[in-house]
Formats: structure tokens, C-alpha cells, sequence
């Protein structure tokens, strides 16, 4: 009966990938698979018929004998799983919040301003190392949250601009690889005490450099980054005349730093620290005065309640259904391995693992799994599987497999997830004419890692 789960969310993901010849918006495949998945588990599981792995890898089977136990059992699995994807959306909410709220007091038209270039091969580059560095100091996901934002400032034709926006998702998950608080795989590897700071940046910058480098060397040449672009003057001096722009963007850009460093001074979870950096955005915004001559009456157009009615929620839920997707396949017993069951994503893994006994060739093939399923419980499984020492090169391959291996398909990372609900992405269209950059990079980077490590 397992393999009916795994055909729902088959099903569920190719009607995500084709959106356009369905004429459906993506968040309804997603959040229909998420609940039908889940209620088919619940109901399968009552019968007997599946078993489920608990979130502290307890086996969960039904019996009338214990039935109200195991119930609650299943409660607690979805509430785990609930967990983790609202913290992930949490942190989603509060920093697109800033970056609206920051965009309503055109604080954006600062680092417009600064972006001198109007060649369309310039500003590839400029955003794309912009997006590269800004991720290994934030993350991959609020990097690309911002620099969609001043890529629709700085170009207004969107098929140019979605070029633009699905290389600088590349640039973010190649840049979150080698930084501990850079992406969420390598904070996990780095709390699991599988790695240390300094030895991650020592052995993965050089392959990520590689994964972001050749892309981006390669699309250089490409017709749609020749030329240069049309900029509208006129815009930007409006975009000046607020007395604000400047210190919202600061105050802003700054909330988002600090989160590493909150979280590393209290060790409380990344999405609490966004949510502080909310607070004081918000305190700072309701009590500056924009314009001059500001009147109360137009304070609404630079309320922060503005600023919430301006994120797509349609985003939000769509992730959550990936997420909550995903968190069946991590539940679901689907087999064992040396008479331990698990999880169908660690079966999978343990699978791989007798198969191919080439360990580099294992965490090759997670890593471009992970632009599939959701790369976490990937390399949740990763953890279980290897003994290595910390910093053993294989923990530091699996940071660097995981954390770029996303871009080769859209909805393979969170900043491709963001991006796609962003910009409205068509997944044929970035499988069409991104992913097989993103895989030049992925196996060049990888290549140096195995030649160097």
C-alpha cells in the first residue's frame, strides 16, 4: 500500500510542473497533495495498512488495544512536521515584511541608485556575486527575497528579469554552502557537531565559488544578456525624494544581519530572530516621517499593515504544502534495513548506500535528490547514515551537495521556492533554460571539491 503515497505526490508535483498547460495555479496541486497525502496516512494507518515513524524515530503501528495512543501518536507527528514548516514560513513572513516595508519607503531606489552599469552582462554579475555574499551572511532564502526585489526595481521587463531572478537563486544556494548560517543543511551539520565553521569555509568556499562561477560564465554568453538596459530616470528621482529610503533601508538590511548573530548569542531558533528584527522595523517605520510636508492622512500609504497586505500569500501556502508534502514521505515506513524501519526518505538513502557502495557517488546522487524532496530530512538521513569524525570530508561534501544541488530544479530550494512565487516561474521554463546551468555547476564544483579534498 506504501507505493500509493509515493504516486500521490508524483502526481501532486508533475500538476505543480504544469501549471501553464493546466491553466492552475500551483499553490492548489500543492496544498491538495499535502492534505491528501496526509489524510490518505491517517486513514491507511487506522486501518492498519501503514506505519509511521515518530519525530524521535520511534515505530508507530495501530492497535484497537491502544487505539486513543497511537492516535495521539499521529497527532504528534503532524504537529512535528506543522512545527518545522512554520518555522521556515515564520522566518519567510517576517522577511518578506521588512522587504516590503523597506520597498514602501522606496529604500530600494538607494541600491538602485548605486547599480551604475546598463549593461544586461554588468548587472548578471553585479547581482549574482551580490547574491552570493549576501547569503552566506544572511541566508540563501531572505538574499533572494531582497535581490528579487531591487531586480524589479532595476528591470521592468519580466521576461528579462526572470533570467536574472533564476540565476541569482544558483548564486544564493552556492553561496549558502559554505557558510554555517548560510543555509539550513549547513546549520544542521554544523549543530550536529558533523562540521566546524572554519574548516567548512576552508574546504567548500573554492567549490562554491565553482557552482556560482560557471553558470554564470557560461549564460554570459547567452543573447538575452547582451546589450544594455532601458532605465527610467525619471523613477529614480522620485525614488529620492523620500526622506526616509535611507535610513528604512539600513534599519532593514541591518534586522536581517543580525539574525546570525541573535541566534548564535541566545541559540534560539533563526525565525524568532527575524521576528525581533520585525518589531524594531516596525517601531521605526510608524514613527518617521517620510516627506516634508507629511500629513497623518497619508500615513496609511507607508503603514506596515501595507506592507503585510503586500506579501503573496499564495507563496506561503504553497510552501507550506511542499513542506507538509514532503513530511509523509519522511514518515512513512516504507522498509527496513538491517531489520530497522524507517522513513521512506532514509530508506531511500539506505538504499543508495547498499547499491552503490561509493560513498562520493551516494552523496552526488542525495544532492541532486535534494532539488526533488526537500534537502532537510535529506540530510537528517545523511547524519544517521555515516560515523565519520567531525570534518571528515564526507559531511563537508554532503554541506556542498545539499545546499547546491536545489538549483537544478526551481522548486528544489527554499530561494527557488520564493523566487518562483515571486516572479511567477514557470518550472518547464527554468527546467528549459537554467537547470542545465545549474548542473555545469554543480558536477564542476563537486569535481574541485573531490580533486582538492
Amino acid at each position: 500500500m506504501e507505493p500509493i503515497l509515493v504516486v500521490l505526490f508524483v502526481l501532486g508535483y508533475l500538476a505543480i510542473t504544469l501549471e501553464h498547460p493546466l491553466r492552475l495555479d500551483k499553490t492548489v496541486p500543492a496544498l491538495a497533495m499535502a492534505v491528501i497525502m496526509w489524510a490518505v496516512l491517517a486513514c491507511g494507518f487506522k486501518e492498519g495498512w501503514f506505519s509511521i515513524v515518530s519525530e524521535h524515530g520511534e515505530v508507530l503501528t495501530f492497535s484497537p488495544e491502544t487505539a486513543e495512543a497511537s492516535m495521539e501518536g499521529l497527532s504528534g507527528v503532524i504537529l512535528h512536521h506543522l512545527g518545522k514548516a512554520a518555522e521556515i514560513l515564520i522566518f519567510l513572513i517576517g522577511a518578506m515584511t521588512i522587504v516590503e516595508i523597506i520597498d514602501l519607503h522606496q529604500g530600494f531606489g538607494i541600491l538602485k541608485g548605486a547599480v551604475r552599469t546598463q549593461s544586461k552582462r554588468k548587472l548578471l554579475w553585479i547581482t549574482g556575486i551580490g547574491g552570493f555574499i549576501l547569503s552566506s551572511v544572511i541566508d540563501n532564502l531572505t538574499a533572494t527575497i531582497i535581490l528579487v526585489t531591487l531586480l524589479r526595481k532595476l528591470i521592468t521587463n519580466r521576461e528579462e528579469r526572470i533570467w536574472y531572478v533564476s540565476l541569482v537563486v544558483v548564486a544564493a544556494n552556492a553561496g549558502g554552502a559554505w557558510s554555517p548560517i548560510g543555509d539550513v543543511t549547513t546549520t544542521m551539520l554544523w549543530i550536529a557537531n558533523k562540521v566546524t565553521a572554519g574548516h567548512l569555509v576552508l574546504h567548500i568556499i573554492l567549490p562554491s565559488i565553482t557552482c556560482f562561477a560557471v553558470p554564470y560564465a557560461i549564460a554570459s554568453f547567452l543573447p538575452v544578456f547582451r546589450g544594455e538596459l532601458t532605465v527610467d530616470n525619471a523613477s529614480d528621482e522620485e525614488e529620492e525624494r523620500l526622506l526616509s529610503s535611507r535610513t528604512m533601508l539600513w534599519v532593514g538590511l541591518g534586522a536581517i544581519v543580525a539574525v546570525p548573530v541573535f541566534k548564535s548569542l541566545t541559540h534560539l531558533p533563526p525565525y524568532m530572530g527575524i521576528m525581533l528584527g520585525l518589531a524594531v522595523v516596525w517601531a521605526v517605520s510608524e514613527s518617521i516621517h517620510p516627506e516634508r510636508d507629511f500629513k497623518q492622512a497619508r500615513r496609511y500609504l507607508y503603514s506596515s499593515n501595507r506592507a503585510l497586505s503586500k506579501i503573496e500569500m499564495s507563496s506561503i501556502l504553497f510552501f507550506w504544502g511542499i513542506l507538509m508534502a514532503v513530511g509523509v514521505l519522511e514518515t512513512l515506513v516504507y522498509g527496513s534495513v538491517n531489520g530497522e524501519s524507517m522513513g521512506s526518505l532514509r530508506y531511500m538513502a539506505e538504499s543508495l548506500k547498499v547499491v552503490i557502495p561509493s560513498e562520493n557517488t551516494v552523496v552526488l546522487l542525495l544532492g541532486m535528490l535534494s532539488s526533488v524532496v526537500d534537502n532537510v530530512p535529506l540530510v537528517a538521513a545523511s547524519i544517521g547514515m555515516y560515523t565519520d569524525p567531525c570534518d571528515a570530508p564526507v559531511w563537508q561534501f554532503i554541506a556542498l551537495s545539499a545546499g547546491t544541488g536545489g538549483s537544478l530544479l526551481i522548486i528544489g530550494s527554499a530561494a527557488g521556492v520564493a523566487a518562483m512565487g515571486m516572479e511567477k516561474i514557470d518550472f518547464l521554463w527554468y527546467l528549459k533554460h537554467i537547470s542545465l546551468l545549474a548542473l555545469a555547476g554543480f558536477f564542476a564544483g563537486a569535481g574541485l571539491f573531490l580533486i582538492t579534498a
